[in-house]
């Protein structure tokens, strides 16, 4: 049995920053700068002001393909929350050189090389990662469940969550698969205080881009094993607070 609760914190990551060439693509490139910090797009997104179309491109190694359900799940999250006319998510199985560990250059890389779908016209590109193995950020204490490292791009560490779910004590695969993504990509909408501004003070400035409401998806305790417990036996996936729901309509979301 994995001692989720007993120490292991399970970690959903925040990226910032950009390797030494990606300022300087984005500035050369007639394309959406989609090199930029987690949070430059957030109104993009939230809002119809430019793009009224999304498409999440989901790209997968083999065997770590996420749930439909999954999926779904992520697909009713922008409708509720984006004034989008049109969600599209296409997955496709990508062949890459796999570790056993990858940091998020490693992911940057990956992206860079596989990535077909970009932002044009009408329609605002999201690029989502799904790989075997995990982050080179674990330690013995904690693993890293997911990414958002640029304003249009985060990971998820499958195989990661494959061994954090659907066994005795552990939380089921489709609530924490979920959990993770939707955390992710709450950070592409500039949660919390990242791109889109609070309109009461509820970031928990202790621990980053997070909220200090207990039960919201957006809480540190989200990210470890002592929220999880909660979940079992059942399908209770966590829900956005209400401050977190107020920046999002202030910001031109639902």
């Amino acid at each position: 049995m994995k001692h989720i609760f007993s120490g292991i914190a399970l970690l959903i990551f925040l990226s910032f920053g950009c390797s030494k060439n990606e300022n300087l693509d984005n500035l050369i490139s007639d394309n959406y700068p989609y090199k930029q910090q987690v949070g430059y797009s957030a109104n993009d997104i939230l809002s119809n002001n430019l793009y009224t179309n999304i498409l999440i491109e989901v790209m997968y190694v083999d065997g770590f393909k996420p749930r439909s359900a999954t999926l779904t799940n992520l697909k009713n999250f922008i409708s509720a929350r984006c004034y989008k006319t049109n969600i599209v998510i296409e997955e496709r199985l990508i062949n890459i050189t796999t570790k056993e560990a990858y940091s998020i250059d490693d992911v940057r890389e990956i992206e860079d090389t596989n990535r077909t779908l970009f932002t044009n016209d009408n329609q605002l590109v999201i690029s989502a990662i799904f790989l075997n193995g995990n982050s080179i950020n674990n330690t013995e204490t904690s693993v890293v469940l997911g990414t958002a490292y640029r304003n249009t791009s985060f990971v998820i560490f499958e195989e990661t969550i494959h061994s954090f779910s659907d066994s005795a004590f552990e939380p089921s695969r489709n609530v924490l698969e979920t959990t993770v993504i939707l955390h992710e990509f709450s950070h592409l909408l500039g949660l919390v205080n990242i791109g889109t501004s609070v309109v009461n003070n509820h970031q928990d400035s202790t621990h980053g881009a997070h909220c200090t409401t207990e039960n919201c998806l957006m809480n540190y305790q989200i990210e470890n094993g002592t929220k999880f417990s909660n979940w079992l036996g059942g399908e209770q996936i966590p829900q956005l607070g209400t401050f977190c729901i107020e920046d999002l309509r202030a910001n031109g979301g639902k």
